[in-house]
């Protein structure tokens, strides 16, 4: 996923990618999958702070997952909907 101040402009993050979850009160809020750089030392709270800074409060992430790799097809194309709750 691409878009000014997203999590993937940090220097520390490798890649990644928002999906929309439900929410009672707002229908649906994002949840971010972040795949950091080798050997960085990562928060939620960094990520959510750069977003803060460059994104509209409807935009914000709600949540910030770690972790390893990010689902992809054989053309390269992130799998949203592995990242999906069942």
């Amino acid at each position: 996923t691409s878009g000014v101040g997203f999590p993937h402009e940090l220097p520390d993050v490798a890649e990644a990618a928002v999906i929309g979850i439900p929410n009672e009160r707002l229908g649906e809020v994002g949840k971010a999958f972040v795949v950091p750089q080798v050997g960085a030392e990562l928060t939620a709270a960094a990520v959510l702070e750069h977003c803060r800074k460059r994104l509209a409060k409807f935009k914000m992430p709600a949540d910030v997952v770690f972790i390893d790799r990010l689902p992809r097809t054989t053309s390269g194309k992130v799998l949203k909907r592995e990242l999906k709750p069942q």
